[in-house]
């Protein structure tokens, strides 16, 4: 099926198999690696992207459904190669361990901070991220990075 969208700004038309997922076609074809694929069925929140403003689990929406849509990866977050405010304070709280994770919970807190619905207070934020697993850490780190950005 042919589609087109906006990816991280750019246009793009495409030709692709039907059941080809979102995730995929984001790592595979178009070599968007930061998009991280886990669970496979929802559940790990690593595939998070932004499709029309909202957070996306990539690997549960087909490439085809993107169809008009404006998708944003993590990639989009520093597109000069200089760190976003989001991931500055993640890097300066030590927010990540391996870094598997962090992508999803990145996408999923630009989302709500542009919604202007991101928690300030640690229960709400750890409630909010809910959805975003990570295996290596507590989630302190990421917390206290979330409520600096929130500041």
């Amino acid at each position: 099926m042919k589609f087109a969208c906006r990816v991280n700004g750019s246009y793009i038309q495409a030709d692709v198999e039907p059941r080809l997922l979102l995730s995929d076609f984001l790592r595979h074809d178009l070599r968007l690696t930061g998009t991280h694929v886990g669970c496979e069925s929802g559940v790990c929140g690593a595939c998070t992207v932004i499709v029309d403003g909202e957070p996306v689990r990539s690997c549960l929406m087909f490439a085809v459904q993107a169809e008009g849509s404006k998708v944003e990866t993590v990639e989009s977050l520093s597109p000069d190669g200089e760190l976003s405010p989001l991931q500055d304070a993640f890097h300066r709280h030590h927010g990540l361990q391996c870094g598997y994770c962090t992508p999803g919970m990145l996408m999923t807190v630009t989302a709500l901070h542009r919604q202007g619905c991101l928690p300030t207070d640690e229960d709400g934020i750890r409630e909010a991220l809910s959805g975003n697993l990570c295996r290596c850490t507590g989630y302190q780190h990421v917390v206290e990075a979330v409520k600096d950005f929130a500041a």
